[in-house]
């Protein structure tokens, strides 16, 4: 289960974003360990939005999930990669409370054996992306 570094709480009331750190592979393919978040402390939540969120049984843990579908009580949420586990299919609806906010930016830093010009471009490229609300990724989400 991913765990994000702390900065995301700090500030959180006084600035409208923070930024978090993912470890761990249950929001692959969007997210990979080591890649950083630009987290929005404010606005709604919708379906398919990246968020993140305290873990319901271990609060000092933070996850970053893909808000699946609203439900009583909360959000039903998950991770893109099937095979790590760690949503709420393992814990049930996360309740508003717990959610901090909704991931805007991904920044995925450069490797240390990316020194080709093709592999800089290609990184260059893709190092900085936006994270929408992806709907297709929500409806697939719910079937399974």
């Amino acid at each position: 289960m991913p765990e994000l570094s702390q900065e995301t709480e700090r500030g959180r009331a006084d600035r409208p974003f923070g930024w978090a750190e993912v470890t761990g592979p249950s929001m692959v393919p969007t997210l990979y360990h080591g890649d950083l978040l630009v987290v929005s402390h404010r606005g709604r939540i919708r379906p398919g939005d990246v968020i993140v969120l305290r873990h319901p049984f271990q609060q000092d843990l933070l996850v970053v999930k893909r808000a699946a579908e609203r439900r009583e009580g909360g959000w039903w949420v998950l991770g893109d990669n099937a095979y790590a586990g760690g949503d709420s299919t393992d814990y049930g609806v996360v309740p508003d409370e717990l959610i901090l906010g909704r991931v805007r930016l991904r920044y995925r830093p450069r490797k240390p054996d990316q020194r080709s010009p093709f592999a800089l471009a290609r990184w260059a490229l893709s190092a900085v992306r936006p994270l929408f609300a992806d709907r297709s990724a929500s409806r697939r989400l719910r079937a399974r």
